[in-house]
């Protein structure tokens, strides 16, 4: 399941809709949260995207964590607009048979999606660039 949406999410929802009864012995989850970025407490984080883009390339990053682990069910949300320190903005989940499946999938899908997914972040008015430690996550997948 993939949503690219402006509105929170409930954590204990998306994570019950992952679970297959019976067949799911792991589920993983990550939480991403918009993080103190200036010392302006009125600073705001702006996420924008490509529509139908985004939603495409994070299709593919959940595909390749399905050929990669044997999963039950594989979740991405992203939230993009305007949203404010502290604030939930992304959310990775994977339920799986065995944990070291989930685990692995969860961190692969976030390591991807913080380098491939086309959005743009603006912390207060200065565009981010993608960090040199997202670069190197990303890479240990691609050996």
């Amino acid at each position: 399941m993939i949503r690219v949406q402006q509105q929170d999410f409930s954590v204990e929802h998306e994570r019950l809709l992952l679970l297959r009864p019976g067949d799911s012995g792991a589920c993983v989850t990550f939480v991403g949260h918009v993080r103190r970025f200036s010392d302006n407490p009125q600073a705001t984080f702006l996420l924008q995207h490509y529509p139908g883009m985004t939603e495409k390339v994070l299709q593919k990053i959940e595909q390749q964590a399905q050929s990669r682990w044997k999963l039950d069910n594989t979740c991405i949300i992203h939230r993009v607009g305007e949203l404010k320190v502290g604030e939930q903005i992304v959310f990775v989940g994977v339920s799986s048979p065995h944990r070291a499946e989930a685990f692995a999938a969860c961190e692969f899908m976030i390591d991807i999606l913080k380098t491939e997914a086309p959005f743009w972040k603006k912390e207060g008015d200065q565009w981010v660039e993608a960090r040199d430690s997202d670069n190197k996550a990303a890479e240990k997948w691609m050996r």
